[in-house]
């Protein structure tokens, strides 16, 4: 089996073929718009939510192109989140994987945009008829990712994030919010990957969950313990900017160790949810790891 290291290489690669395809060419009216899609999805970003729905798929023993398509929908989904969030309104960030983010090169009114097509493009890719085993499983699997981004996913967490700055947040607080507003779309990645090789049964699909919902949460946990440790040239975006903004993380309840070892302790939980899978869910064991063992 190859490394880590090559598998995850090999994904990207493959994503970043499978989104040029996907997104529409800059000879198409209207051109800026297609540029600037093209310009926040394409050459950057670790893929992780696309290595997960991989990993899951070969768990369950998916066909890969079926897998692709919902590893497409799901990162465009992700990169439309990351457009919005850094528009002045939300999260107001002028740097995004190491260059200047849609509205600060394109203007607000075209990273708008981009977002809202984005998103509808991630729809149009996973309702292609190569997307799902069967149309009864195709349907479940736009259903997840509907609610991955909406009220009850994504947009509510991104929602509660805006209502809790400036406001001290518990424990249960914060993780509701972080399960909603990253966990719900790293869920919704294990699941569309398995999903793409059929029905889960339903033994499978709480391990599936379990595993996600840990993964999602040890990912925020280091995110957090990063933007605290790392510089902004490092990260791509900028560094320690939810501290400034007086936005609840980890690190204001627990020191940078202790966030650590709660990492640890959530992967630890994530190995153990998928070791019923055996060696078909090595990819995703190896990501959990690759979680809290990152450095940026």
């Amino acid at each position: 089996m190859t490394d880590f290291a090559g598998w995850s290489r090999s994904v990207q690669e493959r994503m970043e073929h499978a989104l040029d395809r996907a997104l529409p060419a800059t000879g198409l009216a209207p051109g800026q718009l297609h540029e600037a899609m093209r310009y926040v999805a394409l050459g950057g970003g670790k893929r992780v939510r696309p290595m997960l729905a991989f990993a899951a798929g070969e768990a369950m023993g998916a066909d890969t192109a079926r897998v692709e398509a919902a590893a497409c929908a799901v990162e465009l989904i992700h990169v439309y989140s990351l457009t919005h969030d850094d528009l002045p309104s939300m999260d107001d960030d002028d740097l995004r994987r190491g260059k200047p983010t849609c509205h600060a090169r394109y203007g607000e009114a075209t990273a708008l945009l981009v977002g809202d097509a984005l998103h509808s493009l991630a729809f149009q890719v996973l309702a292609e008829p190569r997307a799902g085993p069967d149309p009864a499983v195709q349907v479940e699997m736009l259903g997840i990712l509907a609610r991955a981004a909406g009220s009850r996913g994504m947009c509510g967490g991104q929602a509660v994030d805006l209502d809790s700055t400036g406001r001290q947040l518990d424990l249960a607080e914060l993780e509701f919010m972080h399960i909603h507003k990253t966990g719900a779309l790293i869920q919704a990645s294990v699941l569309l990957g398995a999903l793409a090789a059929g029905g889960l049964a339903a033994e499978a699909r709480r391990s599936l969950e379990h595993y996600a919902r840990c993964v999602g949460l040890a990912f925020q946990v280091m995110d957090d313990v990063l933007d605290a440790e790392t510089d902004t040239a490092t990260l791509g975006k900028t560094a320690g900017k939810d501290a400034a903004h007086g936005k609840a993380t980890y690190l204001t309840l627990m020191s940078g160790r202790q966030a650590r070892d709660y990492a640890r302790e959530l992967t630890r939980e994530a190995l153990a949810s998928v070791s019923p899978f055996g060696p078909a869910g090595a990819r995703l064991a190896e990501i959990a790891r690759f979680v809290v063992e990152r450095h940026f």
